[in-house]
Formats: structure tokens, sequence, C-alpha cells
């Protein structure tokens, strides 16, 4: 069963100029208002909120520098929690400022000013309780200002750890879980308040006898089901006299019968709607919790609750099955929990260290020209480090080889130096490397000047030591420098002259050539290598055995005959391998490491006679992100990166927004051809080399341009518009400080078909003009969703929007 009344609102959904009101028009739906908001085109924000059976609001919110503060709500009766998860912020209370840190609860009533100024990227989950849902567990009323309760040490610790827990499964938790919640977040509220001397439970009594009241009290909770409790066995379990503890209540207002009674009648209306306890009578319900005679039950129910028991398990269950219509869903029901089958599935939990320091060692470019004017656009690296132009036009024309000082491996950052910074419209022949090369050193690497300086690796040292966005001591998992999280070669990054935040880079693909095998023995071929390892999505589900086993299959393109297919030379399984440093590789986890040949089985024949179509495309066309100094390479986000479209070929235009000063552009993870979700791993790996032009679209001039609000990744065919959605759209932002590790544990074609949607809706409604009635439409009848890929941490879904369905607008019918 959902949980009731979910929600999930993105400013993904709108353009930019309406990100802003729409932002504040989510965050009042919570009560809450905003200034100070940064409203630039890289306003971001999400809210993912739900609402409990008995009224309690759960929101997470993840955005950027602002200011929240409480909108007037004096009439209401409720108290609102602020979580707060990440990032740097202070509380505003009268003039003041506390700072507030991670961990730490801001609890508010209703009607009382204040907020909170966040200062950076920010998370927080904000909880609102009717005072209702925890009334009946004071013993007399509630008297409570604006506060911090630090979540450093004791039970805020505790009531800290609790709410974190639901701000990472508020979108998974069903309404049948948080019933318990409801129970457990009552009874943290005032234990956590009581303890941090936030509550002044008695009116007028001094702090040592509300301290003692709180104590008795949770003496009591604790044995509430014991038919034999009174006030002379409380008393003495407490050390006080049974009149010096009547007193204590007596100076509330309260008596201890009344209370213990009120205590056993919460209990008894939480289990009468507790799907665990459904099987029992309401007879049983309140023997449970020591009442003696269920028409005594009754009457007590009935004079604190305004129903009889009876009444109330059924409105509440009718109320419960009203809400699951809200929740269509196909094909048969839900199974009971109780006879579900579990099923499990590995995941590698991937946890990043701080961020370590880029020693890219890169130069600045060497421009060595001219290069000739037929220089091909494929073959082995030329001589020389750094890249070479010719003239073309009024544009220049550079050549960018592939070589131990002009790539980087595994990552993207803001802090590499540029290997060539090019104008608006000028040209490069970049040169790609599959990072899959050492699967078969002699057809792959040997021979090829470029490819040698960058896979060189003796016991000695290896030419690009970092592979990947981990540390460079491998302290993690002993791998390597960089510890493999992120495997791509990259070639660049290529500065955009003038690029700023905001801008869009236009990359146009105008060829895609093969790299040829270099080694004479294979002269005018052209290999790759598919593995299928154990981050595909087949790896659990094989049949036969060994069940797990990753299995590498080389393929080749003859070159000479320009043939458009490529044929299977060989497969093999993967044996733990040795690399020149010692370190032993039972799977295929780090990049790069050489295949010793003498330790595997090649089984030639392999899928004979089938041809492979050849779609030459790069895997991997980024712009650095802004949100960290160094990023793994694997997970695709709005920068680009490996978003594995086999679509991003010959032909092709992406676009991508700049969020640093140069944009950054680095290209790699190159394909001679891919289905649709890549899904036992990778592709047909296989070097590349490409002639691009890239084109600088200002930010004061994209006004009219189909990517005027650009937030994402946008590819064009000559025939196609391409969107892109991702399980998260913006994972560094959403995810926060541990993104690079939670990316792998959450992603979903759930969340990502809906944020496909939520793009092409917005490119429907902004680019063509169409209400939303017509988007949504014309999505259902004449958008294609595909599967990108689901093997790189943040899985992808493609929405194809074919231009033919605009012919006529254009020619003005």
């Amino acid at each position: 069963m959902p949980l009731l009344n979910s929600s999930y609102f993105t400013t993904e959904s709108y353009p930019q100029h309406q990100r802003v009101n729409a932002w504040r028009e989510a965050l009042g739906r919570l009560s809450l208002d905003v200034k100070d908001l940064d409203g630039g085109g890289g306003m971001y924000g999400t809210v993912a909120s739900a609402v409990s059976p008995q009224g309690i609001t759960f929101a997470r919110i993840t955005s950027g520098p602002q200011e929240l503060s409480y909108q007037d709500d004096s009439r209401g009766d409720s108290i609102s929690l602020a979580l707060h998860m990440e990032g740097q912020a202070q509380l505003l209370d009268h003039g003041g400022r506390t700072a507030i840190a991670s961990g730490d609860i801001v609890y508010r009533p209703a009607g009382t000013a204040g907020g909170i100024s966040m200062q950076s990227n920010f998370r927080q989950l904000y909880v609102k309780i009717p005072r209702q849902a925890f009334r009946s567990r004071l013993a007399v009323p509630l008297s409570l200002k604006l506060g911090r309760l630090s979540g450093s040490s004791g039970i805020g610790h505790v009531f800290a750890g609790m709410l974190g827990s639901i701000a990472d499964t508020i979108d998974q938790l069903t309404s049948d879980q948080i019933r318990p919640i409801e129970i457990a977040l009552s009874e943290f509220l005032v234990t956590s308040l009581a303890d941090d001397d936030a509550v002044n439970i008695m009116l007028g009594a001094t702090n040592t006898q509300t301290a003692n009241l709180h104590r008795i009290c949770q003496l009591i909770e604790g044995r509430l089901g014991d038919a034999d409790l009174n006030i002379g066995k409380v008393a003495a379990e407490a050390g006080v006299s049974a009149r010096y503890l009547q007193k204590l209540f007596e100076s509330a207002s309260e008596s201890f019968s009344h209370y213990l009674r009120l205590r056993r009648l919460e209990r008894c209306r939480s289990d009468l709607i507790n799907p665990l306890y459904s099987h029992l009578s309401i007879s049983d319900v309140c023997f449970r919790w020591s009442f003696n005679d269920a028409a005594h039950f009754s009457r007590a129910f009935r004079e604190q609750y305004g129903m009889s028991p009876r009444t109330y398990r059924r409105e509440i269950g009718d109320t419960i099955s009203k809400s699951m219509l809200l929740h269509i869903s196909r094909g048969w029901p839900e199974v009971p929990p109780e006879s579900r089958a579990k099923r499990r599935r590995d995941e590698t939990v991937v946890e990043l260290g701080g961020e370590p320091g880029i020693e890219s060692g890169l130069e600045p470019a060497v421009l060595k020209g001219p290069l000739p004017a037929d220089a091909p656009a494929g073959g082995p690296a030329h001589e020389g480090e750094g890249a070479s132009f010719t003239v073309q036009g009024k544009f220049r024309h550079y050549h960018l080889p592939a070589n131990d000082h002009t790539v980087h491996w595994g990552y993207f950052s803001r802090s590499l130096r540029p290997t060539l910074e090019v104008q608006s419209g000028d040209f490069v022949t970049v040169e790609t490397l599959t990072h899959h090369g050492y699967d078969d050193y002699e057809r792959m690497i040997k021979g090829d000047s470029g490819a040698e300086s960058v896979f060189h690796w003796t016991a000695d040292g290896k030419n690009v030591d970092r592979r990947g966005a981990g540390p460079m001591d491998a302290s993690i998992y002993g791998r390597g420098a960089g510890e493999g999280f992120g495997v791509h070669i990259c070639t660049g990054p290529i500065a955009i002259e003038g690029a700023q935040p905001g801008d869009v880079v236009e990359v146009r693909i105008l060829d895609v050539r093969p790299r040829p095998c270099a080694n004479v023995k294979y002269g005018g071929m052209a290999f790759g290598s598919n593995a299928a390892a154990w981050w595909g999505l087949h790896y659990n589900e094989l049949l036969t055995e060994p069940k797990q086993r990753e299995v590498v299959t080389i393929y080749e393109v003859d070159c000479r005959e320009r043939k458009s297919f490529a044929k299977a030379v060989y497969n093999f399984r993967w044996t733990p391998q040795t690399d020149p440093f010692g370190v032993v590789h039972s799977k295929i986890d780090y990049p790069g490491v050489p295949v010793d040949h003498s330790t595997i089985h090649e089984n030639h024949g392999v899928l004979k006679d089938v041809r492979i179509p050849v779609r030459p495309h790069f895997g991997v066309i980024a712009l650095a992100p802004k949100e960290a100094g160094i990023v793994d390479s694997i997970p695709p986000s709005y920068f680009g990166g490996n978003i594995d479209n086999k679509r991003a070929g010959k032909g092709a235009t992406m676009y991508l927004p700049v969020s640093v000063p140069g944009g950054l552009l680095s290209i790699g993870d190159p394909h001679a051809s891919q289905g649709d979700s890549e899904l036992c791993g990778t592709a047909i790996e296989f070097s590349l080399t490409g002639v691009f032009q890239l084109v600088l679209h200002k930010k004061q001039d994209l006004e009219g341009k189909p990517f005027v609000d650009l937030n994402y990744p946008l590819l064009e065919t000559p025939e196609e518009w391409v969107i892109h959605g991702f399980s998260h759209p913006n994972y560094l932002t959403e995810l926060g400080e541990k993104a690079q590790s939670e990316i792998y544990k959450r992603s979903s074609l759930d969340l990502a078909m809906k944020d496909a949607f939520r793009k092409m809706r917005r490119f429907l409604m902004t680019t063509k003009g169409l209400t939303e009635d017509e988007a949504i439409s014309l999505m259902s009848v004449a958008v294609d969703f595909g599967i990108t890929q689901v093997v790189d941490g943040n899985w992808c879904v493609h929405g194809v929007l074919r231009k033919s369905l605009f012919v006529d607008r254009a020619n003005g019918k």
C-alpha cells in the first residue's frame, strides 16, 4: 500500500522563468515562506512529501541558498520539526542567529515567529505534527518555544537518526509501515524535548518537579501492560512516596489514575488500526492493555474519542481503503506482506572519502601545427603531446590526440587544467580510447603510441596513475589510485572561451571513425571489447553454472572494406588477474588491468555468422559539474557524462548547460555499437576519433531557442529531439554529501521515466508552445520513451520526439 497522499515536486518540471514562483508555491503548501532565493538559471529544488493517517506531514526538501521562514499559522495547532541533514545554516530567532549543524533538529510550535537561513546547498526533513498526535502522551499541556535540539549526543542523536531514516525512505514507506512511526515519533518528541529542557511541562513548577514527573511518566509508559500497576508500585520504583507522586500530578492538574487510563486508551486506539493486530477482537485489544471489562473499555473509549472502538476501527479502515483507490495499479493486488517472497539484490556500496586533490599533470596545450589538410580523422596519435591546428574558413581546426598528457581517467573535475582552449565555432578532431584496451593488448594497444602511453603500467609505475574519483592511496578497497570509482578514459578537457554558468555549449558531431589497430599483424582491422560484468543487470539472473561469472567478448570491424558490421572473434571468462603492482583483481573492478592471456581460455567461433550493426558513438560527452571537486565518471547527470545513448554519433548534436567557467568539455567512452539499456554492463567498447564543432550560446541569447531553459543533456539528430531523464536529475545536489555512493543504491526506472516525462512535457510546452493537455496527449500517442541504460548508477530513460510531427506548423499550416 503506498504512503497516503504522497507527492513529489521538482523545479525540473518548469521553465526557468517559472521556477521561483513554483518553488514558493511548493513551500507554501508546507506553511513555509522563502526569500533571498537565487532565482538564476541554476535554481533547483525538490520536495518529496507524504501525509500519514494521523495527519503528520513529512517532507524532504533539497535546494540551494535561501531563507525559509514560517507562515503566520497562529490559528493552527501543531508543532513542526526540521532535521537539518546537510549544508550551512543558521536559526533565526528575534534577530539573533544560531549555527545549525548537520543532525540538529529545529522545533517550533504554531504561531511562533522565526526561520532558518540556508547559506549553501542543503537537505532537510520537515515534519509537521498535529497536536492531537501527541497530546495524550503529555501529563499536562505543552509549553514550547522556537529552539534547537542538538543531534550530537544523547536522545537528540537517536531522534535525529530516526528522522534521518524517514528522510531516506520517505518515498518507499507504506501506510502500514508509517503507523508505528507515528507512535514512535510522539514518544521521541516528548522525550527529546523534555530531556533538552525545551518543554516547561508544569506551569509554575520547579525544574526538579518537572524532571521528576517526566521520569515517572517514562516509568509508567514501560509498564502499561501490567494489570496490577498502581500508584504504590510506581512510587516505590521511582523512590518517592505515593503522596509526593500524587501531588506531582495534582500540580499539573492531573491525577495518576486518569493519566494511566489515558495512556492505556491511546495504546488501544493505536492497536485498533494496526494491521499487525487486525486479527484480534476489540476485547483482545483492550485486555492487552489491562482493561479487564470490555464494556467499561468501550464506554471510556467513547468518552475520550467520541465514538465506539468498533466504529473507530471501521471508519479508519474505510478511510484507508478509499485512499487506496487514489493509487491505481495494473495487475493483481499486492499479496499480504507476510506471504510476499523476499527478493535480494547485491549492491556495491561505494563510499567516497573526502575530495582528493587534482594532480592532473597537464601542461597548457601545445599548438604544434599546422596539421595537414588531408589528415585522416582516424589512425593512431601523431607524435607530440599537445594539440595542433589548421585554419578552416574563419575558424581553427584543432587535432587533440589521445595520450598520457591529454587524458584523464575515470573522473570529471572543475579543477582540471584544460588541454586545449577554443573559440565558439572552432572544430576539433578528438581521439578517444576505450578503457577496455588491455582486454586484448595485441589487438587494441600494441604499436599505437598514444594508447601505449596511456595504458603503460609496470612494477615501477603507471603513466596515468589516477583511475577514478576515489582516494589516491587506495585506502578503501586497495584496488589502485582512484579505486576505479569511475572508469572512462576521457580526452580533454577542452575549454570554450567565454563560456560561463548559464550558457549552453552545442557539441556538433560531424564525423566518427574507428581507430585502426596499429599492430601490423592485424592491419586494416579495428577491435573492441564487451564485458558482461558484475554490475550488469543480468549478473544475478544467470541460468547455467557458474551462476556468477564475467565474460569478455572481443569484436572486430574490417576498416579496409568499410563494413558496417562487427563480428565476434572470441570470448573468455574473467579469471583473477594480478596487476603490475601485485594487486589481485578477482573481478573487473579496476580499469586498465592487463589481462594475462595465459590465465584465460579463448573460445573462438562464438556468435558464428552473426553480424552486429556498427553505430559508432560516444558514451561520454560531458562538461565539468560545479557541485564537487572531483566526480565519478560513471553516473550521468545534468552535465552530460556517461549517458550511453547510441544516437550520439555522426550527424547528432548534444546541448549541455555550462556550470563552470570555460565549460571544460571531455569526450570518451567510445562505442562501436550498443543496444538500448546496455544490459550486461558495457557496449562494444571501441576506440574512435571524432570531428566536432563547438558552438557557445550565451545566456542572454537563448530566448526562442529549443534549449532556452536547458538544465539537462539534450540530443538532436536530423530527424529527432531526444530528451534524457534520470533517476535523479541532479544527483550531486539531491542526494547530498554522499551522493557519489548513494546514487548506486537509489536508481529506478520509475524515477527515470517520471523525469523523462517531466522534461518532455516542459520541452513541448516551452519550445513548441503546447498546452499541458496537448503535450500529455502527444506524448502518449507519438513520443517514444526507451531505456537508455540501467548500468551506470543513475539510470536513464530517453524520450524521442520526431521533428516531422511539427512539419505543418513549420510550414504555417
